[in-house]
């Protein structure tokens, strides 16, 4: 007999939000926090409440627009993920939206104690919960410049943390690696999604999987020629935080590269694989933040 599935007794609100990933994108914001400011985790408990709210409302967008994505994507989920809360009828709509408005709302209130102390905030802010909206309602069925939508959205969590630091631009080769290490894993969710995304014009289902397969390659091609960037102008490669950074950026590196080496084939495998070195990635990004 098959196992429970590995969600089975989490709540439903729980999976609604897909409480991993906002998971991730706290993590990430303090992990980009942390590296922007270059101290390790010893800072004073104000620096610490500046983060750590950031983190929260970078978590809030995250789950909000999760739960949106669901909302409008009832139909493809009914042949795609049939075991998500709002096609199980587990939370009904009307309840999902007032749980996405208020997490989108609540990502913004949250950082108004402390937006004077990090003014980059609000801007990137904005400009994520613009790119939720117009992903959402207008790129997600649009193939390549959708996947890039949510490449960036990926992306802004670590200018998001920057800018808790007050220092988002030098988060940048990290953001850019987070895009187009994002950009492949995309690709490939669109590619195993492909038979149920009918009322999508995806990239795999236009232009076939091998212009998929070749664009999730060149994705990841890119993040990994990035990779050094670090170690140029942000860690001395000697150093102990250098060494730890290189370490852990091979071993995401050679994770990218197992992701999409078998792809079209093992697409499933691809997602995981991808996701494994995105939490690599993560650690490899935080070393950074003890030079």
């Amino acid at each position: 007999m098959p196992g429970a599935p590995p969600w089975d007794g989490v709540h439903p609100a729980l999976r609604l939000v897909r409480f991993g990933n906002t998971l991730v994108s706290f993590a990430g914001t303090i992990v980009g926090a942390l590296a922007a400011s270059g101290h390790g985790v010893f800072l004073p408990a104000s620096t610490w409440l500046v983060f750590a709210l950031a983190a929260l409302s970078s978590a809030m967008v995250t789950g909000g627009g999760n739960v949106l994505n669901d909302i409008l994507d009832r139909e493809g989920d009914r042949r795609n993920h049939p075991d998500r809360p709002l096609v199980t009828g587990e939370i009904s709509v009307r309840a999902a939206r007032w749980l996405s408005g208020g997490l989108l709302a609540g990502s913004a209130v949250v950082v108004l104690p402390v937006i004077l102390l990090a003014p980059w905030l609000a801007p990137i802010l904005i400009a994520a919960v613009a790119a939720l909206f117009a992903y959402e309602l207008h790129f997600k069925s649009r193939g390549l410049s959708g996947n890039a939508l949510v490449a960036f959205l990926t992306a802004g969590v670590f200018l998001y943390g920057g800018a808790a630091a007050n220092r988002p631009l030098l988060l940048v080769p990290f953001a850019l690696m987070a895009f187009a290490a994002t950009l492949s894993r995309e690709l490939i969710k669109d590619m195993e999604d492909a038979e149920g995304d009918v009322d999508r014009r995806t990239l795999p289902r236009v232009h076939g999987f091998p212009m998929a397969t070749a664009l999730a390659r060149i994705a990841v091609a890119a993040a990994l020629a990035l990779s050094p960037v670090p170690l140029l102008f942000l860690v001395a490669p000697t150093s102990g935080a250098g060494i730890m950074y290189l370490a852990l950026v091979l071993a995401a590196d050679a994770l990218f590269v197992l992701s999409v080496a078998t792809l079209p084939k093992d697409l499933h495998r691809g997602q995981t694989v991808s996701k494994a070195a995105m939490t690599v990635a993560l650690l490899a990004f935080a070393a950074t933040a003890f030079r």
